[in-house]
């Protein structure tokens, strides 16, 4: 029996993971919806002795990179976050099913691009509510989309440094594949 195209591109490659993307994207924006439904606008709640959950709204980059901009960067960032999510998913539909961890961190990245992406295009800044501090230093509150970038970028990190598979070991299954 012969598989569809579309129904083969899902099964042999990185699109397989689209299903944790679509999971991490869902509680990326049901948690924003709740912080935002649930907290008045930079109401902090203290959860344990170094976190809280602080409601607040980012319209820059990371550490609010560009935030005090006139407006323009809503804009650059909702572009930026369109081509990154189109390259990953590219990515995801160019990699074999074989190099799961590559496929899951892309899956991760492509879930955090969209769900920032989602809060731009809504509403101009992303909610951000994360909020660990230390000895009275905060660090950048952040949310679960930024949480599954960082995850995807540190496992294709790893996934680099742990990828055995020698260089005559890719040339040799390319072959077998040309040859198939």
């Amino acid at each position: 029996m012969r598989l569809s195209p579309l129904k083969k591109l899902f099964n042999d490659t990185g699109l397989r993971w689209l299903w944790l993307t679509l999971l991490c994207l869902i509680i990326d924006q049901v948690s924003k919806h709740w912080v935002a439904g649930t907290f008045d606008y930079k109401e902090t709640l203290s959860v344990l002795p170094f976190f809280n959950l602080t409601y607040v709204h980012n319209p820059g980059a990371a550490f609010s990179f560009l935030a005090d901009q006139g407006g323009w960067q809503r804009w650059f960032f909702t572009a930026i976050a369109s081509i990154a999510s189109i390259v990953f998913l590219v990515w995801m539909a160019k990699t074999p099913k074989q190099q799961r961890l590559l496929s899951i961190a892309f899956a991760m990245i492509l879930s955090g691009a969209v769900g920032n992406l989602i809060d731009r295009a809504l509403f101009g800044y992303v909610i951000d509510f994360l909020d660990f501090h230390w000895a009275g230093y905060h660090f950048a509150a952040f949310n679960i989309a930024d949480s599954a970038i960082f995850i995807g970028a540190a496992l294709m990190i790893f996934e680099s440094f742990t990828n055995t598979e020698n260089d005559d070991e890719k040339q040799k299954n390319k072959t077998n594949k040309i040859e198939s």
